[in-house]
């Protein structure tokens, strides 16, 4: 769709309503209007458009659905850091805009009706819809947005503070238009940023403490709210019949359920064991070893239950082993680089995975984002100046974990760690890895919260020992997990940092310097690194998607080499089991490869399945 542009006035002002906002405006040559915001290009929707072809907008409404969570949840208040939130809580509030699941970094405005911003993208503004409403008829206004801004940066778990840092201020600029102010035009980002922000309603929150835990049902926005829980154990959304913004373009055909209910299990196998028994309707797999063999059951023999394998195109992230490098015996890279050189993936993969994964060898793996090889001339561009200051081996090595023939001999593996830990100053003394300065042991504590990683980290832990490093294995409930995390009171975590086709700010978060100290935030690793800074500085001003690319790759290289995490490994495929009870859009969003809530209750196939019959 073509964006609508405003013209510019003899004497510069551009055509504004709003006095903050006309300054602002001064030093634009265009404003940009429109109902929809891409990082690069245009939208691929026109303003009031049929629904995405990955819905169907004929999808019928009603019936109940069971999904399955595990460990236990104390809080409905999912944004400050001493909450373990219910699963699914944060959905009951709509955001100023709607993600687009088969465009790369595009939204479309949901409670705002339109978005307006500079050609330097300084600033952006939002003019909200009149019809949005919270759940008790009351409008969503311009002060609720503000409000959010504010207290989620002010109260809020750190990650807001971060990745709100550069919007200075929310303004009023007219009765449903709010103006955000940007640090400076570097992040073109931020637009997208802002429009991800969900909105808290002011008035509720003003007789109640933002920062204490709570189980009062809060007032929401969405197609769905709260209908009732039981702390711990299960908690239930019920579909909002007269939501605001049902009719919207891109909500036909979506939150198709009257009933979402969550189930909590403490325990995997037997959340998984509740799915096959018919307790709970769908399941994401994610463990190999059941997806190969624990599925030879009558209900999928019949066709009682489906299976899907769906492959998609979603950046994988890097899940890992974490490091703590706040520990002292951490701070040394070497001897982290020797402790990751002892996992052997390829006999993890062929013995517990069933050949399934992929090592992950890019924190930005399966996207173009990804790097490999040498640097390119236009990844030096952002890596020589910082020669010197990053690790060498970032200009004349690919990186590659080292990698065996899967048959559990990890002799060559051992030379090459225990090379490692004695330039770091480190010798086997009585059969323990020693420190010669000090005398102290190499033995650390891996925390766990899943129970089910304790299979691939023992093996782990017995290749450690063959090198005199010892590893304790300590598997803990997820609210105790969620707090020594929050805290860093621990040696090494399974942790997973998730990225976007279009990464930003949430860099600052996972790497940055000043997110190390901040409890809460997601810089579990404690990375304080000047030269990562200037790297997540660039990549969040880059111009254009070529210079994204490629500072991104560069930032990937240095973190690599920086040996911060263990790699784990990666699927570029949705693994998904179901009751056969529900209908799905006859095509997959690109981006979204298990769109639950595009999927419906099929009458025909329920009322079938009822009654035990067979596919």
């Amino acid at each position: 769709m073509a964006i609508r542009r405003r013209g510019v006035l003899a004497g510069g002002a551009a055509l504004w309503v709003g006095g903050p906002a006309i300054l602002r405006a001064q030093t634009a040559s265009k404003v940009n209007v429109s109902h929809g915001f891409a990082m690069h290009g245009a939208p691929k929707y026109a303003a009031d458009a049929g629904p995405p072809d990955y819905l169907n907008p004929d999808a019928p409404k009603g019936g109940a659905v069971r999904l399955g969570a595990r460990g236990t949840y104390d809080s409905l208040h999912p944004f400050i850091v001493k909450s373990v939130p219910a699963a699914g809580i944060t959905s009951i509030w709509d955001t100023l805009c709607w993600n687009s699941r088969d465009e790369a970094s595009t939204e479309y405005g949901l409670i705002a009706e339109t978005i307006e911003w500079p050609e330097d993208r300084s600033w952006v503004a939002f003019t909200l819809r009149p019809q949005a409403r919270w759940h008790d008829g009351s409008p969503i206004t311009v002060e609720d947005v503000i409000f959010t801004l504010d207290i989620l940066k002010a109260k809020g778990s750190p990650n807001f503070a971060f990745y709100y840092h550069d919007v200075l201020k929310a303004e009023k600029t007219g009765e449903r238009k709010v103006l955000f102010t940007f640090r400076d035009s570097s992040n073109k980002e931020l637009p997208l940023i802002v429009g991800q922000l969900p909105i808290l309603p002011s008035k509720w929150w003003a007789s109640r403490d933002f920062e204490k835990v709570s189980l009062e049902i809060p007032l929401g926005s969405s197609a769905y709210r709260v209908d009732a829980f039981d702390v711990g154990r299960s908690i239930a959304y019920r579909r909002v019949d007269d939501w605001w913004a049902k009719d919207l373009w891109m909500n036909r055909g979506r939150n198709n359920f009257e009933v979402i209910r969550y189930e909590y299990y403490r325990d995997v196998t037997v959340q998984f064991e509740a799915f096959k028994g018919g307790d709970l309707d769908i399941r994401q797999e994610n463990i190999a070893r059941n997806w190969a063999t624990a599925y030879d059951i009558p209900p999928v023999r019949d066709g009682r239950i489906q299976r899907a394998a769906i492959p998609h195109e979603l950046p994988t992230g890097m899940q890992c082993f974490a490091f703590n490098t706040r520990r002292d015996y951490f701070k040394d890279r070497r001897v982290r680089e020797a402790i990751a050189t002892m996992f052997d993936f390829a006999w993890t993969n062929k013995n517990l995975f069933y050949g399934m994964y992929k090592r992950n060898i890019s924190f930005f793996g399966n996207s173009e984002l990804a790097s490999s090889g040498l640097p390119t001339p236009a990844e030096l561009k952002y890596l020589e100046p910082l020669r010197g200051k990053i690790p060498d081996e970032v200009f004349t090595k690919e990186f590659k974990p080292p990698e065996l023939d899967g048959t559990g001999n990890v002799r060559e593996l051992a030379r090459r760690a225990l090379a490692l830990l004695k330039q770091a100053g480190w010798e086997i003394k009585d059969g323990k890895m020693t420190e010669a300065k000090t005398g102290r042991r190499l033995a650390f504590e891996m925390l766990l919260s899943d129970a089910s990683f304790e299979r691939v980290v023992l093996p782990y832990k017995q290749g450690l020992e063959r090198i005199g490093v010892d590893m304790n294995v300590r598997t803990v409930d997820t609210a105790q997990f969620k707090r020594r995390q929050d805290e860093f009171d621990f040696d090494m975590i399974v942790d997973s940092f998730g990225q976007s086709l279009s990464p930003g700010n949430e860099q600052r978060d996972f790497w940055g310097s000043k997110a190390a100290d901040s409890s809460g935030g997601r810089n579990t690793v404690g990375i304080k690194d000047a030269a990562i800074d200037n790297l997540i500085d660039t990549l969040i001003a880059a111009p254009d998607r070529e210079s994204l690319i490629n500072v991104t790759r560069a930032l990937d290289r240095v973190l690599l080499w920086s040996h911060f995490v263990v790699p784990n490994w990666h699927s570029n495929t949705a693994y998904v089991a179901y009751w056969n009870r529900f209908g799905l859009p006859a095509k997959s969003a690109r981006y979204a490869p298990v769109a639950f809530d595009t999927w419906w209750i099929d009458e025909a196939k329920d009322r079938a399945l009822q009654r035990g019959e067979r596919k």
